[in-house]
C-alpha cells in the first residue's frame, strides 16, 4: 500500500496539482480567516456594491483579449506564444481605452438605466480593472505554459495576504465599499505583476526571452477560433455567472446582492483550492496528450472522478447546513446568504467537476459547441431567474431555480464532452493505424 501511494504521489500530474493546492490552500485559509472579520466590518450593503461592480467588470474582462490569452498555452513553439501575447496586449489596452470613452460619454446614463446607481462613484475604476484583469490573464497563461505552478501558488498566497489584510486594516478606520473595490482592483494588478515576474525569470533562465515570432496577422489567423468562438463564449458565460447579482441588486436591493456575493465567495473556495489547480495542470497535460496520441477520454474521466470525490464533502456540507454555518461564522445578518448558498452549492459542485471538460474543449476543437452550449445555459438561467423574480416574487426562489438549472446543465456538459472525446480518440486511432 505504501509503495502504491508513493508511486501515486510521484506522478507528474499529481505532484503539480499538489504544488498548486499547497499555495492555494494558504491563500484560501487567509481568505476564510479574514472573511468573518470583513463581513462584520462592512455588512451586506457594502458587499452588494462590490458584487455589482465586480459583476460588470467580470463580464468585460474575459473577452477583452478576444480569447487570445487562453491560446498562449497551446502552441508547440514559443514563437507563436510570444505573438499571441502581443496580440492579447494590444487588444486588452484597446478594450480598456474603449471602456474609458464609454464611461466618460454614457457611463452614468447606462448605470441609471440598469438601476446600478450605487456604483456611480466607481465608474472610472472599470477601465482599470479590465486592463489589470487582462494582464493577469496573460501572465497566468504564461505561468501555466511554462508549468511554473510554484509561482502561481506563491502568487495566490501573497495576493490573499495583501488584499485581505488591507481590507481588514483599512476597514477598521474606513468601513465602506470603496475600500473593497479599491483592493479588488489593485489586487488584480499586484497578482499580474507577481506572476508575470516569475514567468519572465523562468524564460530568461531558458534563454528564450528574445525569441522572434511569425507576423501577428498570421498568428491571429491561425488561432481565429478563439475570437470566433471562445471570446463570445467567455463573455456569455460571464454574463451567466454574474447576472444574478445584477438582477438581485436591481429588483431586491444591494443587501440581496451582498448575500449572493458572500455565498459565491465561500463556494468558490473548493473551486479555487482544487478545481482551478487541477484545471491549470490539466490544460497543458491534455495538450501534451493530444500531441502524443494518448486517450483524451480516459484523462477527462479520471480527472472528473477525482474532482467528484473531492467536492462531495464541502458542497454537501453547505447543502445540509448552509444557513446555520453562515450565521455562526459570519454573523446573524448573513443567515439569508446561507440559504442562497444551499441552492448555489448544487450548481457549484457540477461547475467544480466540469473543469477538465472545459479545459479539454479547445484541444478537442469543440469551441463551437462550447459557445452554443453557453448560449443555451445563459437563456435557461435568465429564464429561471425571471420566473423566481417575477412569477414568485422571491429572491430565494430565483436563486434556487438558478442553482438547480446550473447543476443540470453542467452535468450535461460533462457527459457531452466525454462523448466528444470518445469520438475524437476513435478518429485519432484510425488515423494512426492508417499511417
Amino acid at each position: 500500500m505504501n509503495a502504491l501511494i508513493s508511486r501515486f504521489l510521484k506522478g507528474g500530474f499529481i505532484r503539480k496539482v499538489l504544488v498548486m493546492v499547497s499555495g492555494t490552500a494558504g491563500a484560501q485559509a487567509i481568505i476564510l480567516l479574514a472573511s468573518p472579520v470583513i463581513t462584520r466590518i462592512y455588512g451586506p450593503e457594502a458587499f452588494g456594491v462590490l458584487g455589482v461592480f465586480m459583476a460588470v467588470s467580470m463580464i468585460l474582462i474575459p473577452a477583452s483579449g478576444l480569447g487570445y490569452p487562453i491560446a498562449i498555452v497551446l502552441p508547440k513553439h514559443e514563437e507563436e506564444a510570444v505573438g499571441l501575447t502581443k496580440i492579447s496586449l494590444w487588444l486588452s489596452v484597446g478594450m480598456a481605452l474603449l471602456s474609458l470613452v464609454i464611461a466618460f460619454l454614457f457611463g452614468e446614463e447606462l448605470l441609471e438605466l440598469l438601476n446600478f446607481t450605487d456604483i456611480n462613484n466607481y465608474l472610472y475604476f472599470i477601465p482599470l480593472v479590465i486592463l489589470f484583469g487582462s494582464l493577469l490573464q496573460i501572465s497566468e497563461q504564461w505561468a501555466v505554459r511554462l508549468q511554473e505552478f510554484g509561482v502561481i501558488a506563491r502568487t495566490n498566497m501573497y495576493h490573499a495576504l495583501i488584499v485581505q489584510g488591507s481590507m481588514v486594516g483599512i476597514g477598521l478606520i474606513y468601513p465602506f465599499a470603496f475600500v473593497l473595490i479599491l483592493m479588488n482592483v489593485t489586487g488584480q494588478l499586484l497578482k499580474a505583476v507577481f506572476m508575470g515576474t516569475g514567468s519572465l525569470r523562468k524564460r530568461k533562465s531558458k534563454g528564450s526571452i528574445d525569441v522572434t515570432h511569425p507576423p501577428l496577422k498570421e498568428t491571429a489567423r491561425k488561432y481565429k477560433d478563439f475570437p470566433r468562438y471562445r471570446a463570445p463564449e467567455m463573455f456569455l458565460n460571464a454574463v451567466s455567472q454574474n447576472i444574478p447579482i445584477m438582477l438581485l441588486s436591481s429588483l431586491f436591493g444591494p443587501a440581496a446582492a451582498g448575500f449572493f456575493t458572500l455565498s459565491r465567495r465561500v463556494l468558490a473556495a473548493p473551486a479555487t483550492l482544487i478545481g482551478k489547480a487541477v484545471g491549470d495542470v490539466f490544460y497543458p497535460r491534455i495538450t501534451e496528450a493530444y500531441y502524443n496520441k494518448e486517450s483524451l477520454q480516459k484523462l477527462i474521466k479520471k480527472a472528473t472522478l477525482g474532482l467528484s470525490l473531492a467536492g462531495l464533502i464541502p458542497y454537501g456540507t453547505v447543502v445540509l447546513l448552509g444557513p446555520w454555518l453562515f450565521g455562526f461564522v459570519f454573523g446573524d445578518e448573513w443567515v439569508q446568504a446561507g440559504e442562497y448558498a444551499r441552492w448555489m452549492a448544487l450548481a457549484s459542485f457540477f461547475g467544480f467537476i466540469n473543469s477538465p471538460s472545459v479545459k479539454a474543449l479547445p484541444v478537442l476543437s469543440a469551441q463551437g459547441f462550447q459557445l452554443l452550449f453557453t448560449i443555451v445555459m445563459l437563456i435557461v438561467r435568465i429564464a429561471m431567474l425571471a420566473v423566481g423574480s417575477f412569477v414568485f416574487e422571491s429572491d430565494l426562489v430565483a436563486i434556487a431555480l438558478f442553482g438547480l438549472s446550473g447543476a443540470v446543465l453542467n452535468s450535461l456538459l460533462i457527459m457531452i464532452t466525454i462523448n466528444i472525446s470518445k469520438k475524437f480518440d476513435e478518429t485519432s486511432l484510425n488515423k494512426t493505424e492508417g499511417e
